[in-house]
């Protein structure tokens, strides 16, 4: 039972934008929830839709975004055949609904503007199945490609610029073609989701809880909270995310760890009778997943989310990975990362292997959040059911270790948030 908590002071109940920055080279991954909610949306919700009411997606393809060099071909029934990519952006729109929750992020001069201030790419490995999120910080300088603009206007290709600019710049499809090209992995598919998109499907779900190891206090978010268990959802769930002053050191990367944290729970409470096994549940995700999500084309037809959703259902949770890219300083500017091409190798190479992910690096980097239970947790029913009989008697596969500048942690792992005030 979550405890109870003091109201934020008066005034104080908004998600700022940015606060003022401390750490030298800070990965400011300000809405990695609605990543991990469009995941919940696209694999779970809207694949029961899908077969309760196929008319749900009639809104959810008027705004689909189309990707460049991508084929639509219809989907064939069964879980999806092959590894592939989905990428999912969060962006810090100031919709009418929600702007006065946002602050000064949403009255000021550049509150017309749009940002894809969370940037993941998703990866689905072919039999046997895994999942591998990797987070790419907003701050991340790269080339953003010629784009095709929303007018239909050619932009210009420039050689170094922030990856949160790609939306601005070309939208959805020109954040996934930066990506792509850093990564050289195809992407197949995409999706958005905004700060409202957050709020609502953190609330379709009835909230996560997630643990802090000490208090938090951040006069930035607004968040007050003592150490324990709480259930987060809605404002609250932006809040725990976006907070950078309130965990560790008060730098980005351990709000990262923080935020990966909420995630790993997240995929628990997934696969929970609460939701996996709650048709009312999944149905209400599914309308607000409609409602919030914008997709690629790709991701229009009903039964691709259907066979994505069959990929992924059994997935054990020490193979759902989150990581982060791994990044050095801008020499250029110390507020600023670029990319660490020869770390990231390991993991492309692990994942064209198809082979388990083992995390050489810290869980946490900021010390955003600590280990609980560093020892491997007993198998979770939910994430086996429908498994293979006897696939436990199979070989072990031989793991790959990655870089130790890749950190991160697994859904098998246990983390509370770091928090800023001592046990009271």
């Amino acid at each position: 039972m979550s405890p109870t908590t003091k109201p934020a002071p008066r005034g104080r109940h908004t998600v700022a934008r940015h606060g003022e920055l401390k750490s030298p080279n800070p990965f400011s991954m300000l809405l990695k929830v609605v990543g991990i909610a469009a995941i919940v949306a696209l694999v779970s919700g809207i694949s029961v839709a899908a077969y309760a009411a196929y008319d749900l997606t009639a809104s959810f393809t008027d705004d689909a975004v189309e990707l460049e060099g991508n084929e639509n071909l219809p989907p064939d029934i069964g879980a999806i055949e092959g590894g592939v990519n989905l990428f999912l952006a969060g962006t810090d729109a100031c919709e009418e609904a929600y702007a006065s929750i946002f602050g000064d992020r949403c009255t000021g001069a550049d509150a017309e503007g749009e940002l894809n201030d969370v940037n993941m790419l998703v990866h689905i490995s072919d039999a046997p199945r895994r999942v591998t999120v990797i987070s790419f910080p907003r701050d991340l300088m790269l080339p953003i490609p010629s784009c095709t603009a929303e007018d239909g206007s050619q932009t210009s290709a420039m050689s170094k610029q922030p990856l949160n600019s790609a939306f601005s710049v070309g939208g959805l499809a020109c954040v996934v073609k930066a990506v792509s090209q850093l990564t050289g992995q195809p992407i197949q598919y995409a999706a958005k989701v905004t700060w409202g998109g957050v709020i609502e499907v953190t609330n379709a779900i009835g909230g996560v809880e997630v643990c802090l190891a000490n208090g938090i206090r951040d006069k930035y978010t607004g968040i007050d909270w003592p150490a324990g268990n709480r259930n987060i959802a809605g404002v609250e769930a932006l809040q725990f995310l976006r907070t950078r002053h309130g965990v560790g050191n008060g730098g980005d990367l351990g709000r990262i760890s923080n935020q990966q944290q909420y995630m790993s729970r997240l995929a628990r409470k997934l696969v929970s009778e609460e939701v996996l096994s709650n048709p009312a549940t999944l149905y209400k995700l599914a309308v607000t997943a409609v409602d919030n999500v914008t997709p690629s084309q790709s991701l229009t037809n009903p039964m691709t989310l259907v066979q994505i959703a069959l990929a992924v259902k059994n997935v054990p949770f020490e193979e759902i990975v989150f990581v982060q890219y791994p990044v050095n300083g801008d020499p250029d500017d110390p507020n600023k990362v670029v990319p660490n091409k020869v770390a990231a190798q390991s993991l492309w190479d692990a994942l064209e292997a198809n082979q388990p992910l083992i995390l050489t690096g810290d869980a946490s980097q900021g010390d955003g959040v600590v280990v609980v239970d560093p020892g491997t947790p007993a198998p979770d029913p939910a994430a086996t059911a429908g498994a293979t009989p006897g696939a436990t008697d199979a070989p072990v596969e031989t793991g790959v270790e990655l870089d130790s500048a890749i950190t991160g942690q697994t859904a098998a792992q246990e983390t509370c948030s770091n928090g800023n005030v001592a046990q009271r």
